[in-house]
């Protein structure tokens, strides 16, 4: 899925740097993208309404991408939550998808393997097997 009016990649990210070389890649990447430098501001501006996916980092001050995987559910907002971290830890690892991740990325993010995650997890359920990008799985 690539740049429509509806499909956006919401990049949350405290980091000005990655947030803003993540927004250069998906961008020249053909998607279209809204940035955000806290959950809080990201949450005060999508809907139940909203299509695509967030790239969602796990540690910010203020509010945790944790708590902002939290708040989504009580919103009532599907969309599907790569989560990124630079502690990759089993804990994290489980946690983010306890909470309903759908793909776990450590920093830093490996361009390739972000793209492929957002065509899975925006790709319309199969039935196939749930374990990712061929090759990849959760990273």
């Amino acid at each position: 899925m690539k740049e429509t009016d509806a499909f956006v990649v919401y990049v949350v990210d405290d980091d000005d740097s990655v947030r803003h070389s993540l927004t250069r890649l998906l961008r020249t990447s053909g998607f279209r993208v809204q940035a955000y430098g806290s959950a809080q501001d990201f949450l005060n501006t999508v809907t139940p309404a909203s299509s695509g996916c967030v790239l969602l980092d796990v540690t910010m001050p203020q509010m945790s991408g944790l708590r902002a995987q939290v708040k989504l559910k009580e919103m009532g907002i599907p969309l599907p939550v790569i989560a990124v971290s630079a502690r990759e830890t089993y804990q994290v690892r489980e946690t983010v998808q306890a909470l309903g991740a759908r793909f776990f990325l450590h920093k830093p993010v490996d361009e390739q393997a972000l793209l492929d995650a957002i065509a899975w997890v925006t790709q319309p359920a199969t039935g196939v097997d749930a374990s990712g990008p061929a090759g990849g799985g959760r990273r």
